[in-house]
């Protein structure tokens, strides 16, 4: 990614993709490289998400870094600090439709901002505020899974268990990325048993083909 800086000139980055496709990986990498050039960050993720750990993001490769956690993007505006250059946020998708504007806010002050999460939900369908920020984005990066039943680079997150939750946290025990035709929004709506039939069946198909 090419990015030409200006004096006190701010932008947007958006890194989107699948679970399990390195979105915080990437994420963690990009501000890494800042905190190595000495330029002042600020790491954020929802107070949601407690999965790996409550002050740090977590990649599921288990590469971390420390971060503060914000229960919406109003108390993430309030505590950006006067003299940051760069700010990271992780897991986009669990905060509420404010933070496009956050995001715009901190870009004009002539902050970079880093932005991962992920832009489909459980069904397959845009997960808010993901699109938003993609719209006003000035680099956009989408990362790819490996499909875990064929292979094949994988674009959408697969829901094993019954649950019409939107969020539902979790990680391999719940969740596996899949590609477009192994990809089965009605997974979440049937029982175990049937799940696990249908994933089988997912497989027998993805071997055939």
């Amino acid at each position: 990614m090419d990015v030409v800086r200006t004096p006190a000139t701010g932008w947007i980055e958006v890194v989107v993709g699948s679970m399990f496709s390195g979105k915080s990986e990437e994420l963690i990498r990009r501000l890494r490289r800042a905190e190595i050039a000495r330029q002042r960050v600020q790491i954020f993720k929802p107070a949601v998400d407690t999965r790996f750990s409550n002050d740090h993001i977590v990649s599921h490769s288990e590469l971390r870094i420390p971060s503060e956690n914000a229960r919406n993007s109003a108390d993430l505006l309030s505590k950006i600090k006067a003299d940051t250059e760069v700010v990271g946020i992780d897991e986009g998708q669990f905060f509420d439709a404010g933070l496009p504007a956050v995001a715009t806010e901190l870009a004009s002050r002539g902050m970079r901002v880093v932005i991962a999460g992920l832009d489909q939900d459980y069904l397959g369908k845009p997960f808010e505020p993901m699109p938003q920020l993609l719209a006003i984005a000035e680099y956009i990066t989408k990362t790819r899974a490996i499909c875990m039943v064929c292979g094949n680079p994988a674009n959408h997150t697969q829901r094993l268990i019954h649950s019409e939750d939107r969020v539902l946290l979790g990680a391999q025990n719940i969740y596996e990325a899949r590609c477009r035709q192994c990809f089965d929004p009605t997974l979440s709506r049937q029982d175990e048993g049937k799940a696990a039939e249908a994933t089988v069946a997912a497989a027998t198909k993805a071997e055939a083909r």
